[in-house]
């Protein structure tokens, strides 16, 4: 293995510490779904963008928001409607009659940590609004550009497109999710755990965050990120990676394969989980691991295919089958 840069012995390890106190303190509201919390702090430590599905009820809000509660950072909630305007999300330039000038007034995007809530009951022209500020960290409103602070980070929220009042994503801003994380049905002993816990002494159904406590500082993401970005990664598993990725624009079941920005995405992920399990290196189990959530929503199944039930979780499960991983 060649290095990239030198990182402090005992690193991996404080910031695995780290890690796992920001998924104890989620664990505390969010009953389960312990793969949908590891992968959204594989999102956070990597740097990228998140896009949590699933049907209405199974508490993707309320992972976010206990998330954002366990850092000690801004944090913005933007609820995406039919009506809701680019200029609602980004900001917009108001004339100033006290001093006779245009000023800028800055939308809730101008924030460390922004949960875009049910991102796809809004048009096109509102999601795309969020397309230059997740892929280069600023806004640009009337032809100036502001940048945000870092870390930056949006976690998005959407129902299946299936649902009534929703609007398909655009391929562009779907490429831009680092990780597409689905959350499903809480086993049945983990929906008795939830519903006496949202039930005891509570009225109503309300979001309850109260018991998540800070673990972390904005400063301290940045350094988990820069942290994640040093571990060392073989050739061969860049290889893999890229093998992975390319696999799926030849598959028979798939419209449209995933780019180069999904090998760049599977590397960046797999830094972030090996970091979360203590090693300074990322392994093909690393890649494995995070492939379904950063490859599903980069790829089109054919209709062919969903005739015959085919999704693609099953269609990049056959593919993580068929194309070999190497030995370390």
């Amino acid at each position: 293995m060649s290095t990239e840069m030198q990182i402090p012995p005992d690193a991996p390890e404080k910031a695995a510490a780290l890690i796992n106190a920001v998924a104890t303190e989620i664990r505390k509201v969010v009953v389960g779904q312990d793969e949908v919390i590891a992968q959204s702090l594989a999102g956070l430590v990597a740097g990228g963008h998140v896009l949590v599905e699933g049907v209405p009820g199974l508490g993707k809000t309320l992972l976010v928001k206990a998330l954002a509660r366990t850092l000690r950072a801004s944090f913005a909630r933007i609820q995406f409607t039919p009506d809701l305007m680019p200029s609602d999300v980004t900001g917009h330039t108001i004339y100033d009659g006290a001093t006779s000038t245009f000023v800028s007034r800055k939308g809730p995007v101008f924030t460390n940590f922004l949960l875009a809530d049910e991102i796809n009951r809004a048009p096109a022209k509102t999601q795309a609004s969020l397309l230059e500020v997740m892929q280069e960290a600023q806004v640009t409103i009337e032809g100036t550009a502001h940048p945000l602070t870092q870390p930056f980070m949006v976690f998005a929220t959407q129902n299946p497109i299936e649902h009534e009042g929703t609007y398909p994503l655009p391929d562009a801003q779907l490429d831009r999710f680092l990780l597409n994380v689905r959350i499903g049905y809480p086993a049945a002993d983990e929906e008795v755990r939830l519903t006496r816990q949202v039930t005891q002494s509570m009225v109503g159904d309300k979001l309850n965050v109260e018991a998540v406590q800070p673990v972390l500082e904005a400063n301290q993401v940045l350094t988990l990120q820069k942290l994640a970005s040093m571990l060392t990664v073989d050739d061969k598993v860049i290889d893999y990676a890229v093998r992975l990725a390319r696999a799926t624009r030849d598959h028979a079941g798939l419209t449209r394969g995933a780019g180069p920005r999904a090998s760049i995405a599977l590397i960046r992920a797999a830094r972030a989980s090996a970091l979360a399990n203590a090693r300074p290196f990322a392994s093909p189990d690393d890649v494995k691991q995070v492939a379904l959530a950063v490859l599903r929503h980069r790829v089109s199944v054919s209709p062919e295919f969903e005739i015959e039930g085919r999704d693609a979780d099953s269609i990049l499960g056959d593919l993580l089958q068929s194309v070999e991983a190497p030995r370390l």
